[in-house]
């Protein structure tokens, strides 16, 4: 299936709340999703213990969206997150919709650095007649 899939990298970040919270990395998720068209489906957040009393866990999460899926995952102690978002284009185009959620994420993260790779993936793939004559009824 034809799709775009950004998997980035985030370097020294600021120690926000985004970084150490599971509940708030789950909000900013799923608003950021929607508010970039997306349909959020459900999800998963795991919030992690710190290595000691001085320092935060970090947290991860990931939401099943329609168009495919958003993963985030945190390192407070070094500083770093990763993202991975996906979407196929089943119905349209969905690509300015992963931008988007992707612009969103750097802009809330600010990482002085960022590692990204954008994957174009798939190909078209006939509907079978069969399947396209059933959905035409």
């Amino acid at each position: 299936m034809r799709g775009l899939h950004i998997f980035a990298d985030f370097y020294n970040c600021p120690k926000g709340k985004h970084m150490v919270s599971a509940k708030a990395l789950r909000q900013l998720c799923i608003s950021a999703s929607e508010a970039a068209g997306l349909t959020v489906l459900g999800d998963h957040f795991y919030q992690f213990s710190g290595f000691d009393e001085t320092q935060a866990g970090g947290a991860t999460g990931a939401l099943v969206l329609a168009e495919s899926h958003v993963a985030v995952h945190t390192w407070p102690e070094r500083g770093g997150a990763t993202l991975d978002i996906y979407v196929c284009n089943v119905s349209g185009d969905n690509s300015s919709k992963a931008e988007a959620l992707y612009t969103t994420l750097l802009r809330v993260f600010g990482p002085v650095d960022v590692m990204i790779e954008r994957v174009l993936r798939g190909k078209d793939l006939p509907i079978p007649d069969d399947v396209a004559s059933a959905a035409a009824i």
